[in-house]
């Protein structure tokens, strides 16, 4: 009975020691957040409550379970159980820390910054590390799992030596894996293009919303989501709308009749942006950029402060000026003249056509009496 009832009081044991160990460690860092609420970082640090209680737990055991009296043939099976499971929960416990560590720079920057392409620069560069980070981290704990066995370490020296030709020929057949991974990093230090950007590829223009060691992400306008390798922004030109300063220049053209009332048409354009949210008030304008035999180009020049506002207020100008034009000066659309315009009294002369007579004042046909 007593050799039965010593592995559950061993296991019990270390589950209340680790409880109590985890415990005490998420008062302290709450009583630390509590002290400095300026920083993240404690409160993050929380978020690794499970696998520090994991780790404590199998080392407890590990450390103890020989004390147990398992019977010989479970003995080494269970100690190389709670090896693995020791390795693996450390390996968790890392990745976790790195990122609220990771995490804390970032939201304490973001804070205090108010240039937004260095924060998304920061983000962008912050993510592939903690990629990476964890990608080694994944690579080492498993290595070490694996040597924990004894039959791959007999093994070892043979694998060491034939390293370098293997690493030859995975590198031949990885390669374009290998590129991406290379242009992750490019991306991430070289500040071509940074999560939140807005950009246009292959003639889609959307925003990037994920990148990737081996893929980045983009978000179209209608909530598709276009994944590319990121070798492709290494390779091929795109456009970035939002690196450096975000603010854009739009235009919107109109193609009117050569009595359109441009000064008026100015006027009106400065009472939609005035009333309009996404314009930036930087800068606007509205001149005629050409003129063919029938009608005449005007090009009306907005400002905001992003790609977004700006195409928005790109459609809020067309739509306006189009309406005023057709209620209020119909005459200045494009059309084939053919009659006087309405709502413009003696508008065929004023262009130098002759009025059709009234049928009174021809006098009788040849074939009166």
């Amino acid at each position: 009975m007593d050799g039965a009832l010593r592995p559950v009081l061993v296991v019990c044991a270390a589950v209340v020691l680790s409880l109590i160990a985890g415990w005490a460690v998420d008062r302290s860092l709450r009583t630390v957040d509590t002290r400095h609420p300026e920083t993240p970082l404690w409160h993050l640090l929380r978020r690794c409550g499970v696998p520090l209680q994991v780790v404590i737990l199998t080392a407890i055991l590990r450390g103890g379970y020989r004390s147990a009296h398992f019977a010989d043939e479970h003995a080494a099976a269970i100690g190389q159980a709670l090896v693995v499971v020791l390795i693996a929960a450390s390996g968790w416990l890392v990745v976790r820390i790195a990122a609220a560590v990771t995490d804390s720079s970032y939201a304490r920057y973001a804070a205090v910054s108010h240039d937004v392409p260095k924060i998304r620069r920061l983000r962008t560069q912050l993510t592939l590390i903690q990629r990476v980070f964890t990608a080694v981290v994944t690579v080492i704990a498993v290595a070490s799992v694996l040597f924990t066995f004894p039959a791959l370490r007999t093994v070892g020296a043979s694998v060491l030596a034939s390293a370098g030709i293997i690493g030859i020929v995975a590198g031949v057949a990885a390669q374009s894996t290998l590129s991406n991974l290379f242009a992750g990093l490019q991306i991430a230090f070289g500040d071509m293009v940074r999560i939140g950007d807005t950009v246009v590829v292959d003639g889609e223009w959307g925003v990037v919303e994920e990148i990737t060691l081996t893929f980045l992400s983009v978000r179209t306008w209608d909530e598709r989501r276009i994944t590319m390798p990121v070798s492709y922004f290494t390779s091929k030109p795109f456009e970035n709308w939002s690196r450096g300063d975000p603010r854009m220049t739009g235009t919107v053209f109109f193609h009117l009749d050569h009595s359109a009332p441009v000064d008026a048409m100015r006027k009106r354009l400065l009472e939609v942006l005035e009333q309009a949210t996404e314009w930036d008030r930087r800068a606007w304008g509205l001149v005629v950029i050409d003129s063919t035999p029938t009608t005449i180009q005007i090009r009306a020049l907005v400002t905001a402060k992003d790609a977004e506002d700006i195409f928005n207020l790109r459609c809020i100008v067309r739509e306006q000026l189009i309406d005023w034009l057709r209620c209020e000066h119909p005459y200045a659309l494009p059309r084939i003249s053919t009659a006087p315009a309405p709502g413009r009294p003696g508008a065929g002369q004023d262009r130098g056509m002759t009025p059709m007579p009234d049928s009174k004042d021809l006098g009788p046909g040849p074939g009166a009496r």
